[in-house]
C-alpha cells in the first residue's frame, strides 16, 4: 500500500488494476476500501467450524445477514478458510494469512489466500432430458458469448462457460459479462443463458433447471433401452409391447433381450430408426423438448405400419417416454392401425414406477481454476515444489474449506462444487478476472522443505482474534485437516 497524502488517496496493491481510492470510498472490486487513510478489507474472514456432534444434523453455510454471538471459537475444530482473507496478487511477499495449527499432535501450516485467475470458468451439469442445443453451440448472458455446449451425459446436459478467451480475448463488453456470469453462477444466483438454435435456460447451482420458462421437475431414469431392461417383468405380463422413446436409445420390448428372456412374442411393430442392436434404435427422430428429449408430440410418427406376418388385431402397446412424462396406450384395430384407448390402471402404475425412479433434475455448477503463475509464490519461494507437494498428496488443497479435485498432468488445475462452499465466496477485479479462495494444507516440516515463508508464519490461536470473522458451518464437505487428506507415513505419526 502507498500513500497520497496531497489528495486523500490510498492506491490499493490487491491486484494488478491498482486503484486509486478516496477516503471512504471501497476500490471497484468492492472487496478492500480507505477508511480514514487506511487501505482496509471489507469482507470478514470466513472460517469453517466443525460440529461438535457428529451426529447432529448440520445447520447449512450461515446466511451474511445473521451475525455471530462472539463466543470463542476452538482451535482444534475451526479451519481458516480464504474467503475474506484478501490477496497478496501477484505475489511478490506471502500469501496474507499462512496459519499454524496441530491436528492429532502434528503440527501444520495452512496458505490461506484470495486468487485472482483469469484462467477460470466453471463446468455445468444440468438434468434434463429435453435438448438444449447441439453440440458446440455458443451460450449467451446478455447477448455476449460466454462458453459452449458440450457433450450430453446420461440423463444430462453438459455446458462448459469462461475461460481466458472469453475473459480477455474478446471485447470489453464480452469480458465484463462473462466474468459477472461465472461470479453470479459461483455464488450460487440464477442466470439466464441464451443457447444459439437452442433453449432459454436459467441455471442456479443446486436447483431445477428452468427451460424456456417451464421448470424441469426430473432427469430421465435411463435410456429406452436401460427402461426396458428395468421394468420388462413388470410390463409382460400386461401389454403386447412396449416402446421406450429417447433421443438417444429407443427400446422395443419384443425385439430387446429382456423380451427375449421373458419369451415376449414378435408383434410386427417396424421403427422409423437406425437399428443399433435388437431392440435398440438411434434416431428415431431429431432432438428436441417432446418426448424422450426428441423433438415429436406424436409418439406413433416414429412407428412404420406393423407387418402382416407378425402383427394381430388386439395387439396392446404402450409407448412412454424416459420419465414418464409422456405416455399413450394403443390396441391394433383390424386393419392393423394403433387406435388409442386409455390407460389400463396395472400400467398407470408402471408409468408412476418409471417417475419414481426419475431422481430430480438439478443444476450442478463446478468452478474450474489453474492456482499457476504467482499465486504459488506466495506459497512457496521455489514455486514447481508446491506443485510437486499437491501431486505427491503431501498438500491438501481446498476453496472454501471444501474439497477440490485437482487435475492429473501438469500444474494445479482444481474443481470444486460451489454449493459445498460458503455463501459468496467468490468475487471479482475489473482485469476482468474472478477472485476465488484457495488454501494449501501441509505438514510445517513438509511447508518448510518446498521453501515455505516460514517467517510469515502465525498461530491459528491468533487469527481467530480478528474482529471481522465470520464462522460457517462445515456444511457436506469432508473435514479439511482430517488425516485422510494427507499422505501420512508411520513414522512421522507420532512427530510434533
Amino acid at each position: 500500500m502507498s500513500d497520497d497524502n496531497n489528495a486523500g488517496l490510498v492506491v490499493c496493491d490487491a491486484c494488478p488494476v491498482r486503484c486509486r481510492i478516496k477516503d471512504g470510498r471501497p476500490g471497484a472490486c468492492d472487496r478492500y476500501a480507505n477508511v480514514d487513510g487506511v487501505l482496509t478489507r471489507l469482507d470478514p474472514l470466513t472460517v469453517v467450524e466443525r460440529a461438535h456432534d457428529q451426529g447432529t444434523p448440520l445447520v447449512p453455510f450461515l446466511k451474511t445477514e445473521q451475525e455471530w454471538s462472539g463466543d470463542l471459537l476452538q482451535s482444534e475444530n475451526t479451519f481458516v478458510t480464504a474467503v475474506g482473507a484478501g490477496t497478496t496478487y501477484p505475489d511478490y511477499k506471502p500469501a496474507p494469512f499462512i496459519v499454524s495449527s496441530e491436528v492429532d499432535g502434528v503440527d501444520m501450516v495452512t496458505v490461506v489466500t484470495e486468487g485472482i485467475y483469469s484462467y477460470c470458468g466453471v463446468k455445468i451439469k444440468v438434468d434434463t432430458d429435453r435438448h438444449l442445443g447441439h453440440e458446440t453451440a455458443a451460450v449467451r448472458a446478455d447477448g455476449e458469448i460466454v462458453g459452449h455446449v458440450t457433450t450430453g451425459e446420461y440423463g444430462s446436459q453438459m455446458m462448459s462457460l469462461g475461460g481466458v478467451s472469453h475473459l480477455t480475448g474478446g471485447s470489453k463488453k464480452e469480458g465484463r459479462v462473462t466474468c459477472q456470469t461465472l461470479m453470479d453462477l459461483c455464488n450460487c444466483k440464477p442466470v439466464k443463458l441464451m443457447i444459439d438454435d437452442g433453449v432459454s435456460i436459467i441455471v442456479e447451482a443446486g436447483k431445477a433447471p428452468i427451460i424456456d420458462d417451464v421448470q424441469e421437475e426430473r432427469m430421465r431414469v435411463g435410456c429406452g433401452s436401460a427402461t426396458i431392461g428395468m421394468f420388462a417383468m413388470q410390463w409382460h405380463d400386461h401389454v403386447d409391447e412396449v416402446v421406450v422413446v429417447d433421443d438417444h436409445i429407443t427400446g422395443v420390448m419384443s425385439e430387446h433381450e429382456a423380451g427375449k428372456v421373458l419369451d415376449v412374442k414378435p408383434t410386427g411393430i417396424s421403427i422409423n430408426g437406425r437399428r443399433s442392436t435388437p431392440g435398440r434404435y438411434f434416431k428415431v427422430a431429431e432432438p428436441g423438448t417432446g418426448w424422450g428429449g426428441t423433438d415429436i408430440s406424436d409418439p406413433l410418427s416414429i412407428l412404420n405400419d406393423f407387418k402382416a406376418g407378425d402383427a394381430k388385431p388386439g395387439t396392446t402397446m404402450l409407448m412412454v417416454s424416459t420419465t414418464g412424462e409422456h405416455y399413450a396406450y394403443f390396441v391394433l384395430d383390424d386393419d392393423l392401425k394403433p387406435i388409442a384407448q386409455d390407460l389400463p390402471d396395472v400400467l398407470q402404475a408402471s408409468v408412476e414406477r418409471i417417475r419414481e425412479n426419475c431422481e430430480p433434475a438439478l443444476c450442478s455448477v463446478l468452478f474450474v481454476g489453474g492456482a499457476g503463475g504467482s499465486l504459488r509464490a506466495g506459497v512457496t519461494e521455489n514455486p514447481v515444489k508446491l506443485t510437486m507437494s499437491v501431486k505427491d498428496a503431501l498438500t491438501n488443497v481446498t476453496s472454501g474449506g471444501a474439497e477440490t479435485f485437482v487435475w492429473p498432468g501438469g500444474g494445479i488445475t482444481y474443481m470444486v462444487d460451489v454449493t459445498r462452499m460458503p455463501e459468496n465466496s467468490f468475487g471479482y477485479v475489473p482485469t476482468p478476472a474472478i477472485v476465488a479462495p484457495i488454501e494449501f494444507s501441509m505438514r510445517v516440516e513438509d511447508y518448510a522443505a518446498l521453501g515455505g515463508h516460514m517467517a510469515s508464519i502465525v498461530p491459528l490461536d491468533d487469527v481467530l482474534k480478528d474482529p471481522n470473522l465470520r464462522p460457517v458451518d462445515q456444511g457436506e464437505s469432508s473435514w479439511p485437516m482430517e488425516k485422510s487428506q494427507y499422505k501420512w507415513r508411520d513414522d512421522q505419526d507420532t512427530d510434533s
